[in-house]
C-alpha cells in the first residue's frame, strides 16, 4: 500500500487539530498576537461583550460607578447605531468601547472581505457616535482564522481574548455564576501572596447577540457580590488599555 494514504489523512487531522488551536484557544497566538492576561497580578480587567443594552448597561454603568471600576465593552456594530447615547453614556462614565462585529458572526469560517466589512461597520459606527475610532476588538465567540489579524491590524485595533469566560449568558442561577467567577479571587490570592506574575481578564456580557434588551440581571448580581471582594482582596479594576499599560504600583 502507498504509504502516501497512510500519511495523508493523519497530516490532514494534524493540521485541523493546529487551526481548530490556533481559531480558538483564547492564549493561542497562531494566527496573530493577541492580549490574554494583563501585566500585572493586582490589575484585573472586566470586559463585557454584546451590548449596549438598554435594558441592564444602565444599571451595570451605575454598579461599576459604585465600586470605581472602569471595564471595557466590546459593542455590537448594529446595537451602536440603535443606541448611540448609551455608547456615549459608556464612554462618559470612564470606560472604553472596543469592537465586537457587526452582527456577532463565527469568524473562524469567514473570507477576507466578509471580516473586513463586519469589523469597519463596527468601528465606524463607534467613531460616529464618539468622534473616536476603537483601538480594541474581541472576536465573537472568542475564534479567529489567518485573516483576522491582518483586518484587526489595518485598523489598528489590537485583539483581545481572556482568561476566563463563566457563562453568564447561560446561568441556571446567580449563585452558579457566582461560584463559577470564584476562579479570580483563588488565582488573585496567589498571585499577590507571590508578588508576581499577571492577571486576569474577566469575559462577561451586558447583552445578547440575538436580541436587545436581554435578560443579564445575574451578572449583575454576581458583579455585586463580588466587586466589593476583589477590591478587598487589594485587585485593582482597570480598562484593557490600563491592563497593558505601565505596571500597577
Amino acid at each position: 500500500m502507498n504509504p502516501w494514504f497512510i500519511g495523508a489523512p493523519a497530516i490532514a487531522a494534524a493540521a485541523a487539530g493546529i487551526a481548530a488551536y490556533g481559531g480558538m484557544q483564547p492564549r493561542a497566538q497562531l494566527f496573530g498576537p493577541t492580549v490574554c492576561r494583563t501585566n500585572s497580578a493586582r490589575k484585573l480587567a472586566i470586559t463585557f461583550d454584546d451590548g449596549p443594552n438598554p435594558a441592564i448597561t444602565p444599571k451595570l454603568l451605575d454598579l461599576l460607578d459604585r465600586y470605581k471600576a472602569p471595564a471595557t465593552f466590546f459593542l455590537i456594530g448594529r446595537y451602536v447605531r440603535e443606541c448611540p447615547e448609551l455608547v456615549s453614556e459608556i464612554s462618559a462614565h470612564g470606560h472604553v468601547n472596543g469592537n465586537h462585529t457587526e452582527s456577532h458572526p463565527n469568524l473562524f469560517w469567514k473570507n477576507p472581505s466578509e471580516i473586513r466589512v463586519e469589523l469597519r461597520l463596527t468601528h465606524s459606527a463607534i467613531r460616529n457616535v464618539l468622534g473616536v475610532p476603537p483601538k480594541w476588538f474581541r472576536p465573537p465567540f472568542g475564534f479567529r482564522n489567518p485573516w483576522l489579524a491582518a483586518e484587526a491590524r489595518e485598523l489598528n485595533m489590537r485583539v483581545v481574548m481572556w482568561t476566563l469566560l463563566p457563562g453568564d449568558w447561560r446561568p441556571p442561577s446567580a449563585e452558579w455564576l457566582i461560584h463559577r467567577m470564584q476562579p479570580i479571587a483563588s488565582r488573585a490570592q496567589r498571585a499577590l501572596a507571590r508578588a508576581s506574575g499577571t492577571g486576569e481578564i474577566l469575559c462577561l456580557h451586558d447583552g445578547s447577540h440575538r436580541e436587545q434588551n436581554a435578560d443579564r440581571t445575574r451578572t449583575l448580581a454576581a458583579l455585586e457580590h463580588w466587586l466589593p471582594r476583589w477590591r478587598d482582596l487589594g485587585l485593582e479594576f482597570v480598562t484593557i488599555e490600563n491592563a497593558v499599560s505601565a505596571h500597577a504600583s
